[in-house]
């Protein structure tokens, strides 16, 4: 029994992560199902574009400049050491298309808009508001899930190409103030660099990214447990599961698309 004990723990481990995977994935199944089946609530689906997008630009500026700017201080230092400091705009270009653009944004649309889902509902949740819906005959996955998973698919592409732009003009702004770079020159590379297969797939990565965040804050608000702790405890596992599902979506996506 000894010997065995951390065999069979980790078993139950195993299977219960394996169980939450069916979960989840039954989950997504039935929220994108809601999707496309009538009846829609406009309104509930006005405000979560307003909340995932709009409010979402300026955490997604800030990142996307900062995070260009420091991208081409480290490209053009490592360039140095070979003599290549010229593929500065090419790198930061492709590097914020291809992959820091939509993570970065995919992460923070987890860290706000995910938390803020997961909080919401959990607390609807704890003071018997979902259970009000079903009373009245409304469906909560219909009501709350559809309209902000929906949402998420058609605006999070959008954030993460303004993302890319700016984190481009912030490479593009440190390239040519304290680099030494002319702006002629760092656009015309930059633009003949990109491919649009490169757009496109960041554009990809964005729509599955704010499908995960979304699907992530749902199901764990409407399975979290009573009371505050409840509420806390569904929204910390939320962020969790998002941000790790968002990296390994991003291996899986670049693999794909790099594979074709």
């Amino acid at each position: 029994m000894i010997l065995t004990a951390p065999l069979a723990a980790l078993g139950r481990a195993v299977l219960d992560f394996l169980a939450l995977v069916g979960r989840v994935t039954i989950f997504a199944a039935a929220a994108l199902g809601h999707i496309v089946r009538p009846p829609f609530y406009g309104r509930e689906f006005a405000v979560a574009l307003l909340n995932i997008g709009w409010l979402s630009l300026p955490v997604v500026g800030l990142t996307a400049i900062f995070t260009g700017g420091a991208l081409a201080l480290q490209i053009y230092d490592g360039g140095s050491r070979f003599s290549a400091e010229a593929v500065v705009p090419q790198i930061v270009a492709i590097g914020m298309v291809r992959e820091l653009g939509p993570v970065l944004v995919g992460l923070m649309v987890a860290a706000r808009v995910t938390s803020s889902i997961a909080a919401e509902i959990a607390t609807m949740k704890v003071t018997e508001q979902i259970d009000a819906l079903t009373t009245l005959s409304t469906h909560p996955m219909k009501y709350l899930t559809a309209p902000r998973l929906l949402a998420a698919l058609l605006v999070v592409p959008v954030l993460v190409g303004i993302g890319d732009i700016i984190g481009i003009y912030g490479g593009f702004v440190v390239g040519t103030r304290q680099l030494g770079f002319n702006p002629a020159t760092y656009v015309r590379n930059t633009v003949d660099f990109l491919q649009a297969s490169d757009v496109i797939s960041s554009l990809i990565k964005g729509a599955a990214f704010g499908g995960i965040a979304a699907v992530m804050g749902c199901f764990y608000g409407m399975n979290s447990g009573r009371g505050a702790q409840g509420v806390g405890r569904a929204t910390k596992a939320s962020v969790q599961a998002a941000a790790v599902l968002i990296l390994a979506a991003n291996f899986l996506l670049t693999s794909l698309f790099f594979a074709s």
